[in-house]
């Protein structure tokens, strides 16, 4: 199970490490926590009064497509878009939206669906949300709160045993770590060597090392294979992506070579953990 605050989150965190299970029968859960109402629209060419009085609706035929592609499940939370609060000092976020909410509150549904689809591994976002969106922060948070609650017949029994639903203990739960600045350098230093413009001079330049960043990489999942497959999932989100975005700018076959993972922090294990970096999230499980 895969749990991520807005439609397109799910195709550039992680794509291609779930196109890879799928691909050897492992059953694929996207839950997407918002509708992605407030998000901008950041491909030029559909930046149009039409396309932004539909938004929500593209948003959620979007998120079929990149789901079609991925082969995985996907569902919806339902919760209100926060948005990207700007200024100084930040306003206010919506009432009632995402980022506002009593998180052990938020968290219900999302144990309704542990219990339902009983998922071995969950990822997810770490405290800092990857960056700090206040939904993606949330997101967080009512992971967290699920993957400690799913399993206890006592918590959140209006989705429990009279509903049907026989309480369920994921085992392993992972952050993403899809910018870590070692990838980054690596992918940088890959295009500088082959005398290409790197799309991530500006990023490594303003880098802000975080103490607390240190060692958080604990597994490393091989699925060079589908970063293809990754990126036309991504290019489904067809209004959140410039296709001559900076994205786009390395190339596969350099991708490939240069950093073949996708990578993660094993936050908690409610099993033996073997020598890291691990190479699966189902290490243990399988």
């Amino acid at each position: 199970m895969a749990v991520h605050a807005h439609p397109d989150d799910e195709s550039s965190k992680g794509a291609a490490t779930m196109a890879r299970y799928v691909g050897e029968g492992i059953e694929v859960l996207v839950v997407t926590c918002t509708g992605g109402e407030a998000g901008s629209i950041l491909n030029p060419a559909l930046d149009k009064p039409e396309i932004r009085e539909r938004i929500i609706e593209l948003r959620r035929e979007e998120m079929e497509r990149a789901r079609a592609i991925l082969g995985v499940r996907q569902t919806w939370l339902g919760f209100l878009d926060s948005g990207l609060p700007e200024g100084d000092p930040l306003p206010p976020l919506p009432e009632g939206s995402f980022g506002t909410l009593d998180p052990q509150a938020a968290a219900a549904p999302l144990v309704r669906l542990i219990r339902e689809f009983r998922p071995q591994v969950i990822t997810t976002y770490d405290e800092n949300g990857g960056y700090p969106h206040p939904d993606h922060i949330m997101t967080h948070k009512i992971s967290a709160v699920a993957f400690e609650a799913a399993g206890d017949p006592g918590r959140y029994p209006e989705h429990g045993v009279d509903a049907g639903l026989a309480p369920w203990q994921p085992l392993k739960l992972y952050y993403h770590l899809t910018f870590h600045k070692t990838r980054i350098l690596a992918l940088h230093a890959a295009m500088q060597a082959k005398g290409l413009e790197s799309p991530y001079g500006d990023r490594l330049e303003n880098w802000i090392d975080r103490a607390e960043d240190s060692g958080r990489l604990t597994t490393q999942v091989e699925c060079a294979d589908f970063f293809e497959v990754r990126d036309r999932a991504l290019l489904a989100h067809a209004t959140q992506v410039d296709p001559d975005g900076p994205w786009f700018r390395v190339p596969l076959d350099l991708q490939r070579e240069a950093w073949p993972t996708e990578d993660y922090q094993l936050a908690r294990s409610l099993i033996e953990v073997g020598t890291m970096p691990e190479n699966d999230l189902f290490a243990g499980l399988r």
